[in-house]
C-alpha cells in the first residue's frame, strides 16, 4: 500500500463519523430570533429556576412554559405562572414574539409593575392572562388594537383608574376578567354593546353609578358585579329569551320592586342578589328554576317564599334580614 492510500483511509473514517454526528442546527425547530428573546426574558427575570430549561443548546420548543406552532416553528405561546419567587416586572422583550397568541403570567405574586405597551406589538394574540401578580397602574387601552383576543384576565391585581371604554370594541371578546383590582368610576355604556355579549367579571373594585340601560340589549351567559358601590334597577338582565346561567349582584346598593320581574332565564342556575335594597316579593317563576346558587338576604323583600319548587332547600340563610320575608325555610308568616 503505498502513503497515499494509507493516509486516505483515515480521513475516509473520520469524515463518516463526522457524518454520523447529530446536526444540531439543522434539527432544532426553534426559530432563532423567537430563542433569543426568550433568552432576554430569562436574564430580565435573572435567570430564575422556573426557567431553568431555558438553556442555549437545547432546542427552545422544547423549553418549559413555552410551545411552538406546528407548522411554523414559531413560539405561539408562553405561560409563565405559578411562582413564588420569580421577581421583577414583565419584561419588554416580551413584545418580540410576533407569533405569540397565548401570553400568561399567572400566579405570580412578586411580579409588579405597569403592563408594558410592547404588548400591543403582538397582534395575533388570542388570549392574555395578567393575573394573580401584584401588577399596577391604569388598563392599557393598547388592549383594543389587539382584535383577535377572545380572552382577556386581568383580575387580581392593584390595576387602578377607571375601566377604558375601547375594550368595547374587541368584537372577538368572550369573556372580560377586570375583578379584583382597585378600578373605579362607572361601567363604560359602550360595554353594553361588545359584540357577543362577553362573559363580564367586574367584582371587588370600587365602581359606582348605575349600571348602563345598554346592557338590557346584552345577553351574557355569567356575569359578576358584586362588591362595588353600583345602584339602580338591573332587572334588565332577566327575561325568558336571555341566556344568562350565573349573575352576580351581591354587595352593592341595586334597589328595584322585585316583584315586577315574572320572567327569568330557563338557564339560570347561580342567582345572588344579598345585600341590596331591593324590595317587594318573590315570583313563583324563581320556583321553577332549576337553581344550585341562590340568595337574597340582606334586601328589603316581603311576602311569602313561594313555596312550589325547590327554594326552601337554601336553607335560612339565603333570605335572612329582609323586611318581612316569610315562609319556609324561614318562620310560617
Amino acid at each position: 500500500m503505498n502513503i497515499e492510500s494509507s493516509s486516505f483511509y483515515p480521513i475516509l473514517c473520520i469524515c463518516m463519523i463526522l457524518l454520523c454526528l447529530p446536526n444540531n442546527s439543522a434539527s432544532e425547530r426553534c426559530n432563532n430570533n423567537d430563542k433569543q428573546v426568550l433568552l432576554g426574558i430569562k436574564e430580565a427575570f435573572k435567570n430564575p429556576h422556573l426557567l431553568a430549561s431555558w438553556v442555549p443548546s437545547e432546542d427552545c420548543c422544547d423549553w418549559y412554559l413555552v410551545k411552538c406552532g406546528e407548522t411554523n416553528n414559531r413560539i405561539v405561546s408562553l405561560t409563565i405562572q405559578d411562582d413564588d419567587n420569580l421577581t421583577g416586572q414583565i419584561p419588554p422583550q416580551v413584545g418580540g414574539l410576533p407569533y405569540l397568541e397565548t401570553l400568561w403570567f399567572y400566579k405570580l405574586p412578586n411580579l409588579y409593575g405597569a403592563i408594558p405597551e410592547q404588548i400591543s406589538a403582538l397582534t395575533s394574540l388570542k388570549s392574555v392572562r395578567l393575573s394573580w401578580t401584584n401588577l399596577s397602574g391604569p388598563v392599557p387601552i393598547f388592549f383594543a388594537q389587539l382584535t383577535n383576543l377572545t380572552y382577556l384576565d386581568l383580575s387580581s391585581n392593584k390595576l387602578n383608574g377607571v375601566i377604558p371604554s375601547q375594550l368595547s370594541t374587541l368584537k372577538n371578546l368572550s369573556a372580560l376578567h377586570l375583578d379584583r383590582n382597585h378600578l373605579t368610576g362607572e361601567i363604560p355604556a359602550a360595554y353594553g354593546n361588545i359584540s357577543g355579549s362577553p362573559d363580564i367579571y367586574l367584582s371587588h373594585n370600587h365602581l359606582t353609578g348605575f349600571v348602563p340601560q345598554t346592557f338590557a340589549s346584552s345577553d351574557p351567559i355569567r356575569i359578576d358585579l358584586s362588591w362595588n358601590s353600583l345602584e339602580g334597577d338591573i332587572s334588565f338582565f332577566f327575561g325568558t329569551k336571555k341566556r344568562l346561567e350565573t349573575a352576580d349582584f351581591s354587595r352593592n346598593t341595586f334597589s328595584f320592586n322585585f316583584s315586577k320581574v315574572q320572567q327569568f332565564p330557563p338557564s339560570l342556575i347561580y342567582l345572588d342578589l344579598n345585600h341590596n335594597q331591593i324590595s317587594g316579593n318573590l315570583s313563583t317563576a324563581l320556583a321553577k328554576l332549576q337553581l344550585q346558587t341562590f340568595n337574597v338576604s340582606n334586601n328589603k323583600l316581603c311576602g311569602m317564599i313561594p313555596a312550589e319548587g325547590n327554594l326552601e332547600r337554601f336553607g335560612n340563610t339565603a333570605y335572612l334580614n329582609n323586611t318581612c320575608l316569610c315562609g319556609a325555610p324561614l318562620p310560617k308568616c
